[in-house]
């Protein structure tokens, strides 16, 4: 699949930010480009694997005015607010995964994406995830990681969907709080833009809400599945004033 290049307008609608943020982010060297003449170009893969990084280090205020600007551009990308009741099904949640390494559990989660169906290509996707780690850890603090191709790649994929597995023994999967992970998402987007407001929406899911608890309480996948969508409710309402 031939990659393709973004200016810096395209890159400021891309990440929900101002051209100007944009130059400054150049300007410090925070966000891979390249110069070809007297003109910045990016790499759309580049700068998609940047952009979720970004995204997963959020948290408080900031998060929260990211998530705002992007539930604003994407309303037109999304048949409502709410994202998970049209990407998750009790059927795409493994509440004891066996899995105890990184590896281990990249293969199971790709195998639980397969039992979908909406997966063309079940080997490149584990690969995509796995060189996706090479860029830097899904896992943040929380016990959480939000697992995702290298980049969004439509060809790979039916439909959107997100899958949720929880691991019987922690697993040390890169956390930048050294602590061990066991619960792990795996989003599938077919649209660049949505993956990234989803995986917004997730963090701010994770951190708003008693969805950890809920989530490490609970035992069956259909109580899973009410917890999530019943958390995202929780931050669409709380922060309705918002959007």
């Amino acid at each position: 699949m031939p990659f393709r290049t973004l200016n810096l307008d395209d890159v400021a609608e891309h990440l929900n930010l101002t051209r100007a943020d944009v130059e400054q982010l150049v300007k410090a060297r925070e966000i891979p480009f390249e110069t070809r003449g007297d003109r910045l170009v990016f790499r759309q893969a580049d700068i998609e694997a940047w952009a979720s990084q970004r995204i997963l280090k959020l948290s408080g205020r900031r998060l929260v005015e990211y998530h705002r600007e992007s539930s604003r551009k994407t309303r037109r990308l999304a048949a409502h607010e709410a994202l998970l009741t049209d990407l998750i099904r009790p059927e795409y949640i493994a509440p004891a995964m066996t899995a105890k390494t990184k590896a281990s559990i990249v293969r199971d989660l790709a195998a639980l994406a397969d039992r979908t169906g909406l997966v063309t290509d079940p080997a490149e996707l584990v690969a995509s995830l796995l060189a996706r780690e090479k860029l830097g850890s899904t896992a943040m603090p929380g016990r959480v990681a939000f697992l995702h191709p290298r980049q969004v790649q439509p060809y790979l994929f039916h439909s959107s969907f997100l899958v949720f597995g929880r691991a019987i023994q922690p697993i040390h999967f890169g956390a930048p709080d050294g602590q061990p992970t066991d619960l792990f998402f795996l989003l599938c987007c077919q649209d660049d833009r949505l993956h990234l407001h989803t995986l917004a929406r997730l963090c701010m899911m994770m951190q708003k809400t008693g969805l950890q608890a809920d989530l490490l309480a609970s035992t069956a996948a259909p109580a899973m599945c009410e917890h999530l969508l019943a958390a995202e409710r929780a931050v669409i309402e709380s922060h309705s004033g918002m959007l």
